[in-house]
């Protein structure tokens, strides 16, 4: 830096003259930073991303008696499933994946059922007590039955034309996907249903069990606490000089089942 001011902007990445964090040193402001205190490298590099899904938790109203839908099989879907369970949600938890390894890690983090994208959601979605029927214009629509409660972690425009058919009537949609403008999207079910849809992003300050806490240490505290295999969202750890391959890993994650990419020193 030459010492001018900063430009306006939203986080590291998100900004002009802060482009990322990938240099062999970077300059934070106390309020930044946060002890891992005994959690394991591995675990510890979680403590970011389980958080977006722990955010929302803390702040969504679990519904009685479910099920919740997660949508999603990227680590911020799968810490949403992790952070529910953590948070002590005991009802049935329905999880859609594409692969094989992401269904095996939502079931290991809390999931009772996973479902794949189209024929087995819109069976799970029966199983509500949902009734299909073919109206006169448009795919097929469902009346009765439903999730109460919806965390679509994809934020595109199959994901959230799903949500919005697949929850039930007086709902609630959580979008923790990063969606932006979306041409064509049917918004007939969000006021037809009285849906409730709330947005999230990141972290912040959180009320838990009497105190007032980063979303950060709350993460961290129940890491701590809990049994099940969080640290294996890490799919792939490679050494600093083989970025190039950790990138492609990330790129290509269908091909190389990776969930979480780290790089250790």
């Amino acid at each position: 830096m030459d010492g001018s001011p900063l430009s306006p902007g939203f986080t590291v990445g998100y900004h002009r003259d802060l482009p990322g964090g990938w240099c062999p040193e970077i300059i934070a402001h106390r309020s930044q930073l946060f002890p891992v205190h005994d959690l394991d490298d591995r675990t510890a590099v979680l403590v970011e991303p389980l958080s977006i899904g722990m955010h929302a938790a803390l702040r969504t109203p679990f519904p009685d008696p479910g099920p919740i839908l997660v949508i999603g099989s990227g680590a911020i879907a799968l810490g949403a499933i992790w952070a529910l369970r953590a948070l002590g949600w005991t009802g049935p938890l329905v999880a859609q994946t594409k692969r094989a390894h992401e269904a095996r890690l939502a079931r290991a983090l809390g999931a009772d059922h996973v479902v794949s994208p189209g024929a087995e959601a819109r069976q799970a979605l029966i199983e509500t007590g949902a009734r299909a029927y073919i109206p006169i214009i448009g795919p097929e629509v469902y009346a009765g039955g439903g999730f109460p409660l919806i965390f679509d972690c994809v934020g595109n425009a199959g994901s959230l034309g799903q949500a919005l058919r697949h929850a039930s009537p007086r709902g609630r949609l959580v979008v923790l996907g990063c969606a932006g403008e979306i041409r064509k999207l049917d918004l007939t079910m969000l006021w037809a249903r009285e849906l409730r849809v709330a947005g999230f992003v990141g972290y912040g300050r959180e009320e838990w069990r009497g105190e007032a806490l980063h979303t950060f240490e709350v993460t961290r505290r129940l890491l701590e606490e809990t049994r099940a295999p969080v640290r294996e969202i890490v799919t792939h750890v490679f050494p600093l000089e083989e970025y190039r391959d950790a990138l492609s890993a990330a790129a290509s994650h269908g091909a190389s089942e990776a969930v979480k990419v780290a790089l250790e020193p």
